[in-house]
């Protein structure tokens, strides 16, 4: 029936948005070449991304236990050479996932890796000579690489799952889903992209004044918890999800939101790889690099004013400091994000 499935395995081994930013693409290839079946190279963590799609397997990379080191990648080479992979797709494009990839190679295993557009990343975030264009999106660069494996993947008219069904303890912490769920996640890795508190406070009383909607807070560890439960006092519709359900719960939870506010992060982009509409809010870095959430309209994306901070984007991924450049956030207006918010959800009434 159909022969033997041509077997790829994909390689992204980090970080969570970069990952996420896959779904779609995977999404695609498997429904557009059902001969193909897939095996993704990736931290255990991200397991969950990938459980509704079908013919596609997850093989964890260990990088910091078995696998770590030449050693530890050759034998991480044997065990995925048992699996009979047809293909490569180096997504990631890191000395890791290169030497893996050469492995296969010299097998005679066909291999095609990522091209970052570093070149292009550094004219854009240059102090110097900018060079102020949009780059290729990173979904399109993924394409890229099946395309050179032999399977050009069309994301433009993406399908995505169902909304998953609330189980009983997702239910106990949200209630029933009743009006529109709002998910905010107001962190990042990097504080140049982190909308200030003062600011991220405004917008959440603003839209939590709206009995008819819910505010679902998303974040991790301590720290951020403990901010989120600040914004979230005096207001019953304030939601804060973050230390009460585990990855698998969340996942459920976003796909069920009508839209998510974020910032530069891997929450917008696990927003996105469920069709959910996306704000987000950039500060150093800028949608023109090539990470705007998949599928979302340019305007969905507010950016720091660029008149008054010309140098904009400093960085790709907000790691740089630029002197002068720490408030460029505070630009964007807390009613501006409110505004932009409200009119996506009555657009969708």
């Amino acid at each position: 029936m159909g022969g033997a499935k041509k077997h790829i395995l994909i390689i992204r081994l980090s970080a969570m948005g970069d990952v996420a930013m896959t779904v779609p693409v995977v999404r695609a290839l498997v429904s557009q070449y059902p001969t193909v079946k897939v095996t993704i190279l990736s931290k255990a963590s991200y397991r969950p991304f990938f459980d509704d799609i079908p013919r596609v397997s997850f093989y964890e990379a260990h990088t910091e236990k078995q696998h770590k080191g030449f050693l530890g990648l050759i034998r991480l080479y044997r065990e995925l050479k048992a699996l009979h992979i047809y293909a490569v797709a180096d997504l990631h494009n890191v000395l890791r996932s290169r030497v893996v990839t050469t492995l296969f190679s010299l097998r005679r295993k066909k291999t095609a890796t990522i091209d970052k557009g570093r070149k292009e990343k550094k004219a854009l975030t240059s102090l110097s000579n900018k060079v102020f264009k949009p780059l290729i999106p990173v979904t399109q660069r993924y394409a890229q690489v099946f395309e050179k494996l032999g399977f050009p993947v069309d994301v433009s008219a993406p399908v995505f799952p169902e909304k998953t069904a609330l189980t009983p303890d997702i239910l106990e912490h949200t209630g029933n889903k009743e009006g529109k769920w709002i998910g905010i996640a107001p962190f990042a890795q990097h504080r140049s992209k982190v909308y200030p508190s003062a600011l991220m406070e405004e917008v959440i009383n603003t839209l939590a004044s709206d009995r008819n909607t819910k505010l679902m807070l998303f974040g991790g560890g301590r720290q951020e918890t403990q901010k989120l439960e600040k914004y979230a006092e005096g207001h019953p519709n304030a939601i804060v999800i973050a230390g009460r359900l585990n990855m698998k719960q969340e996942l459920k939870l976003i796909s069920n939101l009508d839209i998510m506010l974020s910032m530069d992060s891997g929450n917008a982009h696990i927003a996105a790889m469920y069709g959910v509409k996306v704000v987000t809010l950039w500060g150093a870095t800028h949608p023109y690099a090539g990470f705007a959430p998949f599928g979302q309209p340019e305007d969905y994306a507010i950016v720091s004013d660029r008149e008054k901070y010309p140098l904009l984007p400093t960085s790709v991924y907000g790691n740089k400091k630029v002197e002068g450049y720490e408030d460029a956030m505070t630009t964007i207006k807390p009613q501006t994000v409110v505004n932009k918010i409200e009119e996506i959800l009555k657009k969708d009434a």
